[in-house]
């Protein structure tokens, strides 16, 4: 009800993830309206996508951001390069899947690695 849904199936866009891997859009699929009667196993390696979707008033048009994340023996790494906290969604910063980013990053993925330059020269 808070973001104009009448219930959580309606909003459930607004809470998604997919596998990525040799498609960029594949399973398993992580949302509240199938993975409580659909419980995935997430295990070391994987690779998904963690969408935020937010609709306009209009009714019409959305931004949908994603985050790509690696499941480590530690937890999860967000491994995307875009400088998505510069961002602004709602008028409001926009926090990735792992929190706010460093103000660090870099707009070209090859200077957030600096080994991988050098595997681009190569």
């Amino acid at each position: 009800e808070e973001f104009g849904f009448a219930n959580e199936e309606a909003a459930f866009a607004l809470q998604y993830g997919h596998g990525v891997g040799l498609s960029i859009w594949e399973k398993p699929i992580f949302s509240r309206l199938v993975s409580l009667d659909h419980p995935e196993v997430i295990e070391e390696g994987m690779v998904f996508a963690l969408e935020t979707y937010w609709p306009a008033s209009d009714g019409w048009s959305a931004a949908r951001l994603e985050e790509e994340v690696v499941v480590t023996k530690d937890g999860c790494e967000v491994i995307t390069r875009f400088p998505s906290e510069k961002l602004l969604v709602a008028g409001t910063h926009y926090f990735t899947a792992g929190g706010p980013l460093p103000e660090t990053r870099e707009t070209q993925s090859n200077l957030n690695n600096p080994g991988s330059l050098e595997r681009v020269k190569r």
